[in-house]
Order: C-alpha cells, then structure tokens, then sequence
C-alpha cells in the first residue's frame, strides 16, 4: 500500500481477548479536535452486513463514538476476497490520514492483516479449477498433489487446512505458476515501521472468556439473528455460514443438533479457533505481547495510547 504518513497502531490478539475494548477506550482517550483517531476492523466476519452479534461487530453507539472502518462492507450472501479486504484498508487508512487522524487496526484475522501492512502479493482467482478441486472429499489426496507441484508450498501448510491447500492447488493449475513462487507470503515478516501489540492470557483464563462471549450471545440474540439470515431470500454465502457460531446455529436450526449442543460445539470450535490465532501471529517476532492478569483495559491502553503518540 501507499504507506500513510502516519503510521498505524496494531492491536492483535485471540477473540475474545479484549482487543476492541482496549481499542475504543485508546481511541476516546487519545482523540482530539485537530488529530481524531479511527478504528480499523480487521475482521473476515465482521465485513458482513446483518452479521452483528456473532461477529462481536462494534455497536452502533461504538461507531457513533469513535469512526469504524471496514465493516459492513458486503451482504452476506456475496463473496468477498483478501483483495477487495486490502483494498478497502489501504483507502480507509489513506482516508484518516488525509484527515490528520490517526489508525487503529484491531486485528483477529491474521492473513487480512499481513495483506495490508507488508504489501502482500495476492495470486488471482480461478474459480472453476476450485469448484473442481473442492469436490475431491479426501483432504490427504489434495495435500499429495500439491506435494507434487509445489514441494515449498507444503512445507508452511498444515495437512488439516483444507481452504488453504485447495487455495494453492487453485493457483498452482490456474495460473501455472508455483504458489509459493508468489513472493515469501505470511512466511516474511518485513520491517515495515509498524507497531504491533499482542494480547496474551492463560490459556485457561481465554477459555473462559471464550465460554462467557458465547453465553452473551445467546442471551444477545444469536439465534434469532441467525434464523433470519438463513430465512432470507439470499441465504448465506459459503464463507460466511462457515462463520464461528453461525455455522453451529444453522446444524441446530436444521433439526440436526439440538441448541445445548450447537452451544457447547461454537464454545469448543472458538477456543480451537483461538488456538490457531495465537499460533498464527505468534511467528511473527515484530510483535510486541503483553500479559493480561485481569483487565486488558487497565493493563494495555496505556501501552497502545504510547505508541498512538
């Protein structure tokens, strides 16, 4: 991207962390008249319109406090690539600068962040070759071919991550080129000047906060939000009804599972799924993690807000 002149501020961390409390209280506290600052979301959910309660998308008071970028950004029954995610970004972050302010990414989504602050290099799509590779069922027999065509690849893909090695294949026979010849990818981390602050539990107490978010999701109206975009005319695109949450409503709303389970199965996928959030921006040594004991708020506005200076 055209690097703003200012540079951005990164919070990452695990759902449910904390990271978009810390993130409001930061930007309240450290905006003014001359220099405001905004929140960008950095959220492959949260970019679905009617996609509210189970994404944790800022409320509406939230954003009317404190300007939100790169939310609501399509219907949720319409794809939306890494692409078009870091193209929104880089016109928001270029848009706060042009205002004096200054950005605040709030990062979940790791490879939607590496797109946008290391330049990455992004293949292009070919999407019947991944209709077709997507109807092999047997993820061991995707993972041997890629093994053949492009041995480098598979060395920084799990066997298990079906989306990304059907991801690779795609471009490996679409464009004809290895997928891994594509530049270093998410295996580089270049110094880029930006600040990056991690937030880091237990991992006992983070499953716990996994627990008591989903529990007040429910209670928020989870299942009702649900209910009403697997009623619409449009229905779900194939990513968003894969969305934590969404996806164990929806087995429930179809008379397979009943509620208690479709609970229990989002409470243990989240806490999977938070697994593999902090392994994923552990690689990266650029960023700077703190330990929470009790309250991300108290423990890491002041760190965050430094750095905003």
């Amino acid at each position: 991207m055209n690097k703003p002149v200012r540079k951005p501020v990164v919070i990452v961390g695990p759902t449910a962390s904390g990271k978009s409390s810390v993130a409001m209280a930061v930007a309240q506290a450290e905006t003014t008249a001359s220099s405001p600052v905004h929140i960008v979301a950095v959220d492959a959910m949260q970019v679905y319109r009617d996609m509210n309660i189970g994404t944790a998308k800022p409320t509406r008071q939230d954003q009317a406090l404190v300007p939100h970028h790169c939310i609501d950004l399509v219907d949720s029954h319409e794809r939306f690539t890494v692409a078009e995610f870091k193209k929104s970004a880089t016109d928001s972050l270029e848009k706060i600068d042009s205002l004096n302010g200054r950005a605040l990414l709030v990062a979940g989504t790791g490879l939607y962040l590496t797109a946008v602050i290391d330049e990455l290099v992004l293949p292009g799509e070919f999407l019947d070759i991944r209709a077709t590779l997507e109807e092999e069922t047997d993820t061991t027999k995707l993972f041997t071919r890629l093994a053949e065509l492009d041995p480098i690849a598979v060395e920084k893909i799990e066997r298990s991550n079906r989306r990304r090695i059907i991801r690779a294949l795609e471009v490996c026979i679409g464009s004809g080129r290895a997928f891994s010849s594509f530049g270093p990818g998410t295996s580089a981390y270049p110094e880029n000047g930006i600040v990056q602050i991690g937030l880091r539990w237990s991992r006992e107490r983070l499953a716990q906060r996994v627990a008591d978010r989903v529990y007040t999701m429910i209670d928020d109206g989870l299942v009702e939000e649900v209910a009403a975009l697997r009623n619409s005319k449009q229905g779900l695109s194939r990513t968003a009804a894969q969305a934590l949450g969404y996806k164990e409503l929806l087995l429930h709303l179809d008379g397979k599972i009943s509620l208690d389970q479709a609970i229990a199965d989002t409470i243990t996928h989240t806490r999977q799924f938070a697994v593999r959030q902090e392994r994923w921006f552990r690689r990266d040594p650029r960023i700077k993690w703190v330990s929470i004991s009790q309250d991300p708020v108290s423990e890491i506005v002041p760190i965050v807000a430094k750095h905003l200076r």
